[in-house]
């Protein structure tokens, strides 16, 4: 049977959950143009970004899990948008959900955990890059209040062919 909206729970993500993490993303690397990682990953491989997302702080790991099984159903995170010290105020943010999760409202439930968690932090802005076409996330991100900034043009080669990647922000 499966879950309906209020039986999700969000929680911070904890390293017990890097497997079922890892098989969620996994999922986007091989069969869809959402992520441009092109190689699937171990769970170890994908450790230093798990522990990357600590409890507190503005990188963040947000997990949704089915209140009945416990299964995890997606994820949100919050990452360095750059690695030089003037872009410390800003974050990238993202939403992976399992393949079967999709339109029940969790990632509008992820992505409400998340800006709530990160509403106390030092942050100025959010971005996020959405692989085109992605019409569900395009109207999560705008849901959210993302404005369009612009769009790279045949920016990603991936199953032989090129892909726009749309660009959004968020005043946190």
């Amino acid at each position: 049977m499966a879950s309906k909206r209020s039986e999700v729970q969000v929680r911070p993500g904890a390293e017990a959950d890097l497997e079922a993490l890892t098989d969620i993303y996994n999922h986007y690397v091989r069969e869809t143009p959402i992520t441009f990682d092109t190689a699937v990953f171990t769970s170890e491989e994908r450790r230093p970004w798990l522990l990357s997302h600590p409890e507190d702080g503005p990188y963040r790991l947000m997990v949704a899990t089915d209140g009945d099984t416990q299964e995890i159903l997606g994820y949100a995170t919050s990452s360095p948008y750059r690695t030089k010290h003037a872009y410390a105020t800003s974050v990238e943010v993202t939403v992976y959900l399992a393949a079967h999760a999709g339109r029940r409202g969790i990632g509008t439930l992820l992505y409400q955990a998340l800006f709530e968690a990160l509403a106390d932090e030092d942050l100025h802005r959010a971005y996020a890059g959405i692989a085109l076409p992605n019409e569900a996330s395009t109207r999560l991100h705008e849901r959210f209040g993302f404005r369009h900034l612009g769009t790279h043009r045949e920016v990603g080669r991936k199953f032989g062919r090129y892909w726009d990647v749309a660009w959004y922000e968020k005043e946190l």
